[in-house]
């Protein structure tokens, strides 16, 4: 007997248009003699979660009055549509797609879970496994780059998935139909039939194609003293130089052209051992530490001109359009310290008392609109603190933690330059600001300690339990393997 009932699953983040898109498919339905049913279960917005939308049809002409689910039941749907791939693969796993029935229709970029942007090392899933996933468990994959169609038909996605839709030839419903539903929504009808278009011809083109791996072009110093810093970049070995110049880039911008000075000053030195990748590993790791994240450095991100219009263009604001930007702050007492002259943070933090009057008004986060007059100005006042910068707690801190780092790696590799490449390798615990900040910082000083006592793929196996997970589980397993103890940090 065949099947006249079709169900689909759409699942969409929030902002992305599923209720639209879930909304024309069940006009579509209704114009073509179909009864069909939609809902949808909401989840948490923004990447911790998705909605899932469910539009269960059938010909009004098998039944008049049909009892239809109210939820996508694992190994019974038909069409699985997802806006992004991570939302591919959980379909997957929760049983929506499967090989004798499912046709799956999803965007092969990535918009990354809370998870893998927080994990304290590199926690993105494997975009090549989740599409080879989809190829091997649905019926049928059609998977395009829906973000970058959206963005060169000027267009919203949930347009592009259902020309994807209509594409996929899945629906016994003409062309027409489907651009017809689009003209009676009434919603920006222009930009949404030129949004169906595109999705109908990707998906008719039947490639698999994910979005390329971004790559960073070497910076081109452009003032005298950039060509003077690029000389000095020069004299190092060549497989260090593309890390260097961004090295160099990254601090003249962070702080100044004397600084990156000191960037140079300290890798050369290294440079002498006549290692290679142990020099281009430590121009890399050097380059993030020095540049390290501050209250000011933070100011002067949110403020700049080319961050907001990267949210203009990523909101699609129009030229005529106000944008507000509201941000969640939360600086603790301790990085306001740090930001002030050492000998006045170190007071504060190791007066009892003093901190103790103060804590509480660092205790609750901000919201900070930086679109606004008032906290735009305060922004750049901090950010123009950078002048200052030097003078302050968390400075004098951090080029005294990268002293010994660097003098640990100078000392290690004059015995052995692998295992002191595992050590330059080290500072990637050390990121972020905050509670991560000093999870990281506790790793560090635990897989230094065992420098002496480990070999170098020792040493980089203890760095990567460090950066398995935030609670150290795995490094403590690790270490005890190893019969190394825990450094008290």
């Amino acid at each position: 007997m065949t099947r006249q009932r079709i169900t689909l699953a759409i699942l969409a983040l929030g902002g992305q248009g599923g209720g639209v898109l879930a909304d024309w498919i069940l006009d579509l339905a209704k114009h073509q003699g179909w009864r069909g049913q939609g809902t949808s279960v909401p989840g948490v917005a923004q990447r911790t979660g998705s909605t899932v939308y469910y539009v269960e049809m059938l010909p009004e002409s098998v039944a008049a009055d049909p009892v239809l689910a109210l939820m996508p039941v694992p190994g019974d749907v038909d069409v699985v549509i997802a806006s992004e791939l991570m939302e591919a693969g959980r379909a997957i796993l929760r049983g929506f797609v499967t090989k004798d029935r499912t046709t799956l229709i999803g965007s092969t970029h990535r918009i990354f879970a809370v998870s893998e942007k927080s994990a304290m090392g590199d926690g993105r899933a494997s975009s090549e496994r989740i599409a080879a996933a989809c190829e091997e468990r649905a019926r049928r994959f059609i998977g395009f780059d829906m973000d970058a169609v959206t963005e060169a038909s000027g267009s919203v996605i949930s347009s592009i998935m259902f020309g994807a839709l209509a594409g996929s030839g899945t629906l016994p419903f003409p062309r027409e139909a489907f651009e017809d539903a689009i003209r009676a929504s009434g919603i920006a009808v222009d930009s949404n039939l030129r949004g169906f278009e595109a999705g109908y011809q990707a998906a008719g083109a039947g490639k698999i194609v994910l979005p390329p791996v971004a790559t960073s072009d070497v910076p081109v110093p452009t003032t005298e003293a950039g060509r003077a810093l690029a000389h000095r970049v020069g004299t190092l070995p060549i497989a260090a130089h593309a890390n260097a110049l961004h090295g160099v880039a990254r601090l003249t911008d962070y702080q100044d052209a004397a600084y990156a000075h000191l960037y140079l000053d300290r890798l050369e030195p290294i440079a002498a051992f006549g290692d290679a990748e142990l020099t281009a590993e430590t121009a890399r790791h050097l380059a993030l530490w020095m540049s390290y994240e501050d209250t000011v450095r933070v100011a002067d991100l949110k403020i700049r001109a080319s961050r907001i219009d990267r949210v203009r263009k990523e909101v699609r604001a129009k030229d005529d359009q106000i944008l507000g930007v509201t941000e969640f702050m939360h600086p603790r007492l301790r990085e306001v310290c740090e930001t002030l002259p050492a000998g006045i943070g170190r007071f504060v933090l190791n007066s009892p008392g003093l901190s103790k009057l103060l804590e509480p008004f660092f205790r609750a986060g901000r919201h900070v609109e930086t679109t606004s007059l008032r906290w735009f100005l305060m922004l750049r006042l901090l950010a123009g603190m950078r002048r200052f910068r030097r003078s302050s707690l968390r400075f004098h801190e951090e080029q005294e933690r990268i002293e010994g780092w660097l003098a640990a790696i100078r000392q290690v590799a004059a015995r052995d330059t692998v295992l002191a490449t595992e050590v330059a390798r080290a500072q990637g615990l050390v990121k972020g600001y905050g509670d991560t900040f000093e999870r990281g910082l506790a790793n560090f000083a635990t897989v230094m300690a065992a420098v002496d006592t480990v070999d170098a793929a020792g040493l980089a196996r203890l760095r990567a339990a460090a950066l398995a997970d935030d609670k150290g589980q795995k490094l403590a397993e690790e270490l005890a393997a190893s019969g190394t103890q825990r450094a008290i940090a």
